[in-house]
């Protein structure tokens, strides 16, 4: 087996988001404060977050698995390692919810390759209520090649009574295996973050939370 093919096969298991439809999908012996892993028993959710206002109206963010990605080349022919995430919320509330996210270029240095960081863009795709589409490799690397080492920002709103779902592409400055990736929007008052954790089997490699947006909904309250 050649050397191509050895880190195909190495990225694609770093990335890989589930076991056949027939077995639950992977899990960590990792602790994520009121998160609800593997919630409603769909192999696509990773996490979940509730959050209720004073009427008792609730707002749902579910983040899912990675989808698709091995590697991107840039026009200047660096080469990447990437994959992407999603993230859909769920507006049950009686208003608008309005929020923004802005992304610097290097939002997490891997701490075991030094001077290597993730960088997390957000493509202006819509991912609906029912489904979570498949990634259009030819308008991604488009997307990579017109948005590759610049800041990221998004802005939303999503109705009463309805939801937007995103993606999340994280690009990797490195095609050495850097452990097993798992990333989860939450909201910490008006705050949005955006966690990034790596794991080994079943340890717990490194994480990072990164303050990275903010939205218009006041007194919301995490259901634990």
């Amino acid at each position: 087996m050649n050397k191509t093919i050895i880190l195909i096969l190495a990225i694609t298991g770093l990335f890989s988001c589930r076991q056949s439809s027939k077995s639950k999908p992977e899990t960590f012996n990792v602790e994520t404060a009121n998160s609800e892993k593997n919630a409603q028993n769909d192999n696509d959710i990773y996490s979940k977050y509730e959050y209720k206002d004073s009427n008792g109206k609730r707002i749902t963010i579910q983040n899912g698995y990675p989808r698709g990605g091995i590697k991107y080349t840039d026009p200047n022919g660096n080469v990447f390692s990437y994959a992407v995430f999603w993230t859909r919320i769920i507006n049950e509330t009686d208003n608008p919810l309005e929020f923004k996210i802005d992304l610097p270029i290097n939002s997490y240095e891997i701490s075991n390759f030094p001077g290597k960081h993730f960088q997390i863009l957000i493509p202006d795709d819509t991912i609906t209520l029912d489904k979570v589409p498949l990634i259009n490799q030819t308008n991604l690397k488009s997307f990579l090649d017109n948005n590759i080492h610049k800041p990221s920002s998004f802005k939303r709103t999503i109705n009463p009574k309805a939801s937007s779902g995103f993606y999340f592409l994280m690009l990797i400055s490195t095609l050495e295996a850097t452990g097993m990736t798992r990333t989860e929007l939450s909201l910490k008052g008006q705050d949005i973050f955006y966690k990034i954790s790596r794991h080994s089997k079943t340890t717990l490699i490194d994480e990072k939370e990164i303050h990275c947006g903010s939205i218009n909904f006041k007194k919301m309250t995490l259901q634990k």
